[in-house]
């Protein structure tokens, strides 16, 4: 996956989450919803943390394609 797919990528599971959201503005999610959501976000994280792997590499005159899709629990994990 080049950066232009992961950033096409990143847009499109945006826009899914802020339509998920816009779609119960004032009655709560639905449990399975809640998971989508959810899902959405962490999927997320790991588009933007490969994206920024690739940034990395690429400016330290490395590969990119040596960027990997870290864990949920190793993305998570990092503080903000």
């Amino acid at each position: 996956m080049d950066d232009q797919e992961i950033i096409t990528r990143i847009g499109n599971l945006a826009h899914e989450e802020q339509r998920l959201e816009e779609q119960h503005v004032g009655e709560g999610l639905s449990p399975a919803d809640e998971e989508r959501l959810k899902a959405l976000e962490v999927t997320l994280d790991r588009m933007w943390d490969l994206l920024r792997q690739r940034r990395a590499l690429r400016a330290a005159g490395r590969s990119p394609e040596v960027a990997t899709v870290r864990p949920e629990d190793t993305v998570e994990g990092y503080l903000q």
